[in-house]
């Protein structure tokens, strides 16, 4: 009996030893949880019921243009915080705050009479005069943090490439959004005590986690020559009633962009936000994001890539009557009267398209293909902005003889301007194909360069083809259709385009676009510059008219801004008078402007010339381009 008692009282000390090593180990565990695993958490939710934190939000790096020039800095503005608890004169608060800051009182006063809610934001992007002139009243539960909100100096200059932010000064389009990780910065906060009611402790004292600013960003632009662009695409889109004008300025060595205006456009300093249309169509960048069908501008392209594969030679002829029978069908040339007999010097100078499309057939699909994707059709360039279309080429296997043809001239072929004017800047460069770009670099606050950009180049062409079609180029400006964008005393190269436009499948009867590329100088070209016109509004539609102008005189206001000599003696300009056409022929107008050293694009289809620009008994600088109407 006395053994059992004996088990019975082990039996109970082990199990009171078992429940106290258990209970010891299970207050152990939950401190070890409550201390390490969930410390934490449980810090960050004790201090939000005795902290108050306003954030210090980081200012955005500035964004410089290539000299130094700021294109986009900062501005101090204030955010308006209130916490209802803590508001003493609910009433005089709401009215106050409304008043300045154009807010509904009676909106603003129940959002203070919410007890429930901690805190409300007030408002953002208040100036800093507002902000300063409320905080000075000392409204009891009202605070203020100061933020910061871009600021243009150049406000309507680059819309579409720099972008914008949103209320929180976080990147929202253009290169704001596509750098947002290094401009944005890392916010700070600032903390203070407050009882359960959120009315600060007496004595408090506010800790500070200062916010680190965004990165510096230097761009390719240069901001004078983003101004010789601003002024040439507001002056034509208005001369020519067009529905838009644009231009794209280009480092043909480096890829480069130097400048890129768009108009209609709007201003960064007053955007429409509350018009998501109008600012949606604005702000598109629709020389990196839309297509079109370039013309005559791409045969370019076919030019080199014949030259380059060797199946053209300078002593090669191409007959012109006015149109080339392909598949059985008659595609017309541009001069329906016909260019004649001509070597491809005067096909290029003369924009034939049945030289294009007889070089085009020579090149094959297969070969002409492989030329354009090397010189980055159908395909993105690799430019630092978001959403860049890669343009349209057709399926290589679906492509029918007709088709090679209509491409070799600029038709049925679709690109962004930007892959144009990168294109030819690998055709006239020396035949290296170039990444377009914008930021060369950006560096931190404490001035760690956080990227620096190293321009990469790819040969797609020789040397000597890339030297043959500048020489061809150039003969379009000094001698061809491209003779309003010479500038006297500079070689300048580059060639005309004007397409037709299409809407839902289908030609758009009178709508155009029209182009003009040019590149200088050519000796050593630095330049390139790509105008488009968008829909002119009368028959003078040509690029030659239209657009080549407005590109030599960005030229000449470049030359003169980088100090560049002239590099050939400037003869002194020799005019004829402009005859009367009115009832011609357009083989008897041909021969007459021909006659006088004019150069001449024929408007319309028909027998019969009804008008001309400039119209008879105008003095005409002989070489120039004039066009006539016909019907």
């Amino acid at each position: 009996m006395k053994t059992n008692g004996m088990m019975t009282t082990r039996k109970r000390l082990l199990i009171g030893l078992v429940s106290i090593i258990f209970l010891f180990t299970a207050l152990c565990g939950r401190l070890f949880y409550l201390q390490i695993l969930a410390g934490g958490e449980l810090k960050e939710r004790a201090a939000e019921q005795w902290y108050r934190d306003l954030p210090l939000r980081a200012k955005r790096g500035t964004i410089f243009d290539r000299n130094g020039e700021v294109l986009v800095e900062n501005k101090d503005v204030f955010t308006v915080y209130a916490r209802p608890r803590a508001v003493a004169d609910k009433a005089g608060a709401a009215r106050a705050l409304a008043a300045r800051l154009k807010l509904n009182e009676q909106a603003l006063f129940e959002k203070l009479n919410k007890s429930a809610v901690s805190e409300i934001t007030v408002k953002k992007g208040v100036d800093f005069e507002t902000g300063a002139s409320l905080r000075d009243m000392g409204l009891a539960g009202v605070y203020f943090s100061v933020d910061s909100a871009r600021s243009y100096p150049n406000s309507t200059y680059l819309p579409q490439v720099l972008g914008y932010t949103n209320v929180d000064n976080r990147g929202q389009t253009g290169l704001e959004v596509y750098y947002d990780k290094y401009l944005k910065g890392v916010d700070g906060v600032s903390l203070t005590a407050t009882d359960n009611q959120g009315v600060e402790l007496k004595n408090n004292v506010t800790t500070y986690v200062p916010a680190i600013p965004g990165a510096d960003m230097t761009l390719s632009v240069d901001l004078h020559i983003q101004a010789f662009v601003e002024a040439a695409i507001d002056a034509a889109k208005e001369e020519w009633k067009a529905k838009s004008a644009s231009m794209i300025v280009m480092d043909v060595k480096t890829g480069g962009i130097t400048a890129l205006g768009i108009t209609p456009s709007y201003d960064l300093a007053d955007i429409p936000r509350n018009d998501i249309d109008l600012l949606n169509a604005y702000s598109k960048n629709t020389m990196i994001v839309d297509v079109y069908e370039p013309g005559s501008t791409f045969k370019i392209f076919t030019t080199a890539a014949a030259v380059e594969a060797g199946v053209v030679g300078d002593k090669d002829t191409f007959h012109c009557g006015g149109y080339h029978i392909v598949d059985g069908q008659r595609i017309k040339c541009w001069r329906t009267v016909g260019h004649g007999t001509q070597t491809l010097a005067g096909g290029v100078k003369n924009s034939c398209n049945v030289v294009f499309m007889t070089l085009a057939q020579r090149l094959g699909t297969k070969r002409f293909y492989e030329y354009l994707r090397a010189f980055g059709f159908g395909a993105k360039t690799g430019v630092d902005f978001f959403a860049e279309s890669g343009g349209l080429l057709m399926k290589e296997e679906q492509v029918k003889t007709v088709d090679l043809a209509r491409i070799g001239f600029g038709q049925a072929v679709a690109v962004t301007p930007l892959q144009l004017i990168a294109g030819v800047s690998a055709v006239i460069n020396g035949g290296y194909a170039v990444t377009p770009h914008f930021a060369t670099g950006a560096a931190d606050p404490y001035g760690t360069v956080l990227f620096e950009r190293v321009p990469e180049t790819k040969r797609v062409l020789s040397e000597a083809t890339s030297q043959k079609m500048a020489a061809l180029l150039e003969a379009v400006v000094a001698e061809g259709s491209g003779k309003k964008a010479s500038v006297p005393g500079y070689r300048i190269g580059g060639k005309t385009g004007t397409a037709q436009k299409y809407e839902n499948g289908a030609i758009a009867q009178g709508k155009y676009i029209s182009s003009f590329v040019g590149y200088a100088p050519a000796e050593d070209p630095r330049y390139a510059v790509l105008m488009i016109i968008d829909e002119p509004g009368t028959y003078a539609y040509y690029g030659s008219v239209v657009a080549a102008p407005y590109v030599g005189q960005v030229f000449k206001k470049i030359f003169d801004y980088q100090n560049i000599p002239p590099s050939t003696a400037v003869k002194p300009a020799e005019y004829v008078e402009m005859p009367q056409l009115y009832g011609c022929t357009p083989t008897e107008a041909a021969r007459a402007l021909k006659n006088l050293g004019l150069q001449y694009e024929i408007a319309g289809d028909g027998k019969t010339v009804t008008d001309s620009l400039p119209i008879a008994g105008t003095q005409v600088e002989r070489g120039d381009v004039v066009i006539i109407r016909v019907s």
